[in-house]
């Protein structure tokens, strides 16, 4: 289960106003509810109340919520209710009147401005929502017998994309999955990822072990760093292979942290030697070791990014991943990734890297 498959709606909600998602209720109701309180605060009160003054905020504050022509609108009555008799505000001086016309038409200009703006930022948005979804599709609930449950969170405020990736494919060597991640994070590091993402696609069906997958995405790096002068390119990863009858999975790691294993009520991280990262090109001088891991019914396997791992609160405290694993054995696949996420958040206030989760479980048909 991939879980932005509802990304619009849930992404800008977790965006914030502030960030170019909708205004909340109570910024539209603003400059309507501040129009009405000064009409009728003048309508009822039996002396003039020289409160003419704060009509003048009514079409700024339209300006956060509405488009040119509401904002319009509201301009056109703040001018009507100045000049009404019965609200006791129809003495106003011509600076004053010229005063609220003229930010009247300049709110309108500025809603305009603004309304076109946000046309552009979410032509972008959905622009980069399809790049993430080209570059990292989301997996299918199953890959041959294998289970897999996806959550992605990019770091770069407005953007869906991030420097993470994973793929689970099935080849004629069994299931493989990698989830990893390369330097920097945002729009830069999509042509990393797309990069390595071909290159384990194409060494799934080619390549008859792990080590040779982890090479050939070693040496894409490699070329891609000889064609950009001064380029650093290196990414971290985790490689697995599903035997035949989902018993056992053979793991490789680059730089990257080894997956966790959910057996049962309990987690334990898999001990699995730490490899050199991808892009340094010494792969086939000093190959990854590989390690085999024996399953058994209803085992998990929890892959995390940097993001995940690396996560600290204020007092520098790592994000203790093992232990709210354990926590949440009892949880399905779907929901432990979204409490890991919530807990995360939490944990540090400001998610400052993309935040990757894959979860993988023995699924015989």
């Amino acid at each position: 289960m991939w879980l932005l498959d509802r990304p619009s709606r849930r992404y800008r909600d977790e965006r914030g106003w502030l960030r170019g998602a909708p205004p909340p209720r109570w910024v539209r109701v603003l400059p309507v509810a501040l129009l009405a309180a000064i009409t009728v605060a003048t309508l009822v009160s039996p002396d003039a109340l020289d409160i003419g003054f704060l009509l003048g905020a009514v079409p700024p504050l339209a300006v956060l919520s509405y488009g040119p022509l509401m904002t319009a609108l509201l301009g056109v009555l703040v001018v009507v209710v100045l000049n009404v008799p019965a609200t006791q505000l129809n003495r106003p001086g011509n600076t004053d009147l010229l005063t609220l016309a003229f930010v009247a038409v300049l709110s309108v200009f500025v809603a305009y401005v603004r309304s076109h703006r946000d046309a552009q930022l979410d032509t972008a948005r959905t622009v980069a929502e399809a790049v993430q979804r080209a570059a990292v599709p989301p997996p299918p609930d199953r890959v041959g017998a294998v289970a897999c449950t996806g959550l992605y969170r990019a770091a770069e405020q407005g953007t869906l994309v991030g420097g993470d990736f994973f793929d689970v494919r099935e080849g004629p060597y069994g299931v493989r999955a990698v989830l990893g991640d390369v330097q920097g994070h945002g729009l830069s590091a999509v042509a990393t990822v797309v990069s390595l993402l071909g290159a384990f696609r194409e060494a799934v069906l080619d390549q008859p072990d792990l080590h040779s997958v982890a090479a050939r995405m070693d040496r894409r790096l490699v070329v891609d760093s000889a064609a950009v002068r001064h380029a650093e390119l290196f990414a971290t990863a985790v490689l697995l292979e599903f035997s035949a009858d989902v018993r056992s999975v053979r793991i490789v790691t680059c730089g990257h942290p080894a997956p966790v294993l959910l057996h049962g009520v309990r987690a334990r991280e898999i001990g699995a030697p730490a490899g050199l990262p991808l892009g340094l090109g010494v792969g086939a001088i000093d190959p990854p070791k590989e390690v085999t891991v024996a399953l058994g019914t209803g085992d998990r396997l929890v892959l995390a990014s940097d993001g995940v791992w690396e996560a600290r609160d204020t007092s520098d405290a790592f994000y203790p991943l093992v232990a709210r694993l354990t926590e949440l054995a009892l949880e399905d696949s779907a929901a432990l990734t979204e409490r890991v996420w919530t807990d995360l958040v939490r944990h540090c206030g400001t998610v400052r890297d993309d935040v990757t989760m894959l979860v993988l479980a023995s699924s015989p048909a």
